[in-house]
C-alpha cells in the first residue's frame, strides 16, 4: 500500500515515503471524492497547492476550472469583488458585470490560498457560500447560487486568530471539517533525495535539455543536511539555480549557496 500510494501521487509532485506523508496521501485519497471542504495546513511552501490541485484531480469535478484566489496578494479593498464579482454601476469604474472567482468555477474547486489574511467583514459572506451556496455581486440584489467546492490553506494558527477575534469561529468550524496537515521538509528527511533529483532533472530538461548535471558526494550532503526553512519552494528554487548556473555536468559544494553550506 505504501508503494502504491507514493507511486500514484510522485508523478504530480508529492513525493515522500515517511510516514508523515503517508498519512497525507490517505487523506487525499479518502477525502477527494466526497464534496467536503478541506482546510490545508502547514507552513508556507510545504507543497499545500499540490495537494490541492491533487484533490481536485482525483474529484468528481476533475473536468471543472481550478481556480486559485491568493487572499494575501489581493489588496483588501478588492477582494470582494475578485471573488463575488460586481455589476455594472457598482462604483465609479465599474463599466460592465464582472464575475468573480466564484461564478467563474462553474462546478469546481475554488482555492482559497492562505484564508488566515481575508478581512474579517468578508469572512460573513463566505460563510454564506459554503453553508447555503448563494451570494450577491457588488451593486447587485439577485442572489446567485453556485456548487463549488472549497478547498482552503493557511499557514497560521486559526485557533489562535479565532481567540483574538481576528477570525470567525463559525467559519473556521466550517472550514474545518476536514484538515490535512502538510508537514515541513525539516520533518520529511526521506524526502529530501527524491525531491532534489526530481527538481535537477526537470529544471535540466525545462531549461537546457541533454543530461542534468550530477552532485557530487559533498555537494549532496550538505544539500541532505540542510534544514531547508522555505520548505519545497526552497528547494525547488535552489534546484533550479543550480541548474541554470551549472559550468560543467558536475555540481560540487562550491557551487551550492552561501546559505546552505554555512
Amino acid at each position: 500500500l505504501k508503494e502504491r500510494l507514493h507511486s500514484r501521487h510522485k508523478q504530480h509532485y508529492i513525493i515522500g515515503q515517511c510516514k508523515t506523508m503517508q498519512e497525507v496521501f490517505w487523506s487525499i485519497e479518502r477525502v477527494a471524492p466526497s464534496r467536503a471542504s478541506v482546510l490545508l495546513l502547514g507552513e508556507s511552501g510545504t507543497g499545500k497547492e499540490l495537494v490541492a490541485r491533487r484533490l481536485h484531480h482525483l474529484s468528481g469535478r476533475a473536468r471543472k476550472p481550478f481556480v486559485r484566489v491568493n487572499s494575501a496578494a489581493i489588496p483588501e479593498e478588492l477582494i470582494e469583488s475578485e471573488l463575488f464579482g460586481y455589476q455594472a454601476g457598482a462604483f465609479t469604474d465599474a463599466k460592465h458585470n464582472k464575475p468573480g472567482r466564484f461564478a467563474l468555477v462553474k462546478d469546481g474547486t475554488i482555492f482559497l490560498d492562505e484564508i488566515g489574511e481575508m478581512p474579517l467583514e468578508l469572512q460573513s459572506k463566505l460563510l454564506r457560500v459554503l453553508q447555503e451556496g448563494e451570494f450577491e455581486r457588488l451593486g447587485s440584489a439577485r442572489t446567485m447560487t453556485v456548487d463549488v467546492r472549497v478547498i482552503a490553506t493557511t499557514s497560521r494558527d486559526l485557533r489562535k486568530e479565532v481567540r483574538e477575534r481576528r477570525f470567525r469561529e463559525d467559519l473556521f468550524y466550517r472550514l474545518n471539517v476536514i484538515p490535512i496537515t502538510v508537514p515541513p521538509l525539516r520533518e520529511r528527511e526521506a524526502c529530501k533525495l527524491p525531491l532534489i533529483q526530481r527538481y535537477i532533472s526537470h529544471f535540466n530538461t525545462k531549461l537546457k535539455g541533454g543530461k542534468p548535471p550530477r552532485l557530487s558526494r559533498r555537494a549532496l550532503d550538505a544539500l541532505l543536511a540542510y534544514a531547508f526553512p522555505g520548505n519545497i519552494r526552497e528547494l525547488m528554487n535552489i534546484c533550479e539555480r543550480l541548474v541554470v548556473m551549472a559550468e560543467s555536468p558536475r555540481i560540487d559544494v562550491e557551487d551550492l549557496p552561501a546559505a546552505v553550506t554555512a
